[in-house]
């Protein structure tokens, strides 16, 4: 009895029992009629938490801005219409885009944990970098 309960007890440690999975939606349109949006477009989340991007519709991928992740991250690439899940263990800030809607401002910003800085705006076109812009002053920036 005593072997099992510790057993249990070890599973239950070494599952990350709070790590929850987001869901971010690729549209051409959304409700509000913006045209070329991430649904959400800014998320906090925790350390250890993972978003998976969703291609809700035709043409899109999600790709990590690597100029605007924290040191050490490893950035990502999602393939055009294919859900694409990210894990995100390191605190800081995320840049992300979807790499043919870029210069139509397909982009995103996540914030993992409480970092102590808001990042510098990456090198994005069009605009995409209006939308970062706004996107970095929701953050605190």
């Amino acid at each position: 009895m005593r072997l099992t309960a510790t057993l249990v007890l070890g599973l239950f440690m070494a599952t990350p029992a709070l790590a929850e999975t987001h869901l971010v939606q690729m549209l051409n349109r959304d409700a509000a009629g913006d045209m070329m949006v991430f649904e959400p477009a800014y998320l906090e989340i925790a350390p250890g938490d993972s978003v998976t991007f969703v291609p809700t519709e035709r043409s899109h991928n999600a790709e990590s801005v690597d100029d605007m992740l924290p040191e050490g991250a490893e950035s990502w690439v999602g393939k055009r219409d294919e859900e694409i899940t990210v894990s995100f263990d390191q605190p800081g800030y995320y840049g992300f885009k979807c790499k043919p809607h870029e210069a139509m401002g397909m982009v995103g910003l996540i914030r993992v944990g409480d970092p102590d800085t808001v990042p510098g705006i990456g090198k994005l076109r069009g605009k995409g970098n209006d939308r970062m812009q706004a996107l970095l002053a929701q953050a605190g920036g």
